[in-house]
């Protein structure tokens, strides 16, 4: 895992700002979702044109987290990334080579679409596919409406990429007022600097910012 480094400042200003260390200090287990964004065999098996390596050791912290919200009420939601029909914002940041191949590995219905194995998956959870990096901007996903469906007001967010998907997803759903954890120990990018720029960036507007045991015990009602 990333290990995580948050200037002093940064907690300083965070707590000048809201009285407090944590934005959220309690959640209601039946209204929370556990978003798990792309840990699906593009990203997560060695050799394929997405992978982030780094995923794999998130793995088990995830999975607890699964385990525990579902045993209090809450939902899982997990994210399969594709792009689809949409390849051309990627053409000014990739070679054509690239994104040739991760589109292959991302088609919807290829293995490497598919959530891995190792992830503690259930058929009664949600599946979305997305299409952008977000999955609440208009025209990614249904991921939504389906958890609003559900009365869902809190989200856990956690997978890959820290500071694409994820930070992304984080960001909109705030934006819809969705109230959001950001799980610094359950998500995971390229870099250490990546993964630490933007949970810097999160936690300061976006997201409360916290450790997968401080979230089991949110879930668990110990924290």
């Amino acid at each position: 895992m990333h290990p995580v480094n948050i200037p002093q400042k940064i907690l300083d200003a965070n707590l000048r700002r809201r009285g407090r260390v944590h934005a959220i200090e309690s959640i209601d287990p039946r209204k929370t979702a556990l978003v798990v964004v792309d840990m699906t065999n593009a990203w997560l098996v060695p050799g394929m044109s997405c992978e982030i390596a780094e995923a794999r050791t998130i793995i088990p912290n995830i999975n607890r987290i699964a385990g525990a919200l579902r045993k209090a009420g809450g939902v899982v939601a997990w994210t399969q990334h594709s792009w689809g029909e949409w390849p051309h914002f990627y053409e000014q940041f990739t070679t054509e080579e690239w994104r040739k191949a991760a589109f292959l590995d991302s088609a919807v219905g290829s293995f490497g679409h598919h959530v891995h194995a190792d992830m503690n998956s259930d058929p009664a959870d949600i599946y979305v596919t997305k299409n952008r990096p977000s999955a609440f901007i208009q025209g990614s996903s249904d991921l939504e409406q389906r958890l609003r469906a559900r009365g869902v007001d809190t989200l856990i967010i956690t997978g890959t990429l820290t500071n694409a998907c994820c930070e992304a997803s984080a960001r909109d759903a705030s934006a819809l007022g969705f109230r959001i954890i950001f799980v610094a120990d359950g998500t995971a990018t390229r870099t250490d600097e990546e993964h630490n720029a933007a949970l810097i960036n999160v936690m300061q507007y976006v997201a409360d910012l916290r450790w997968t045991d401080e979230v089991v015990e949110l879930i668990t009602g110990r924290g």
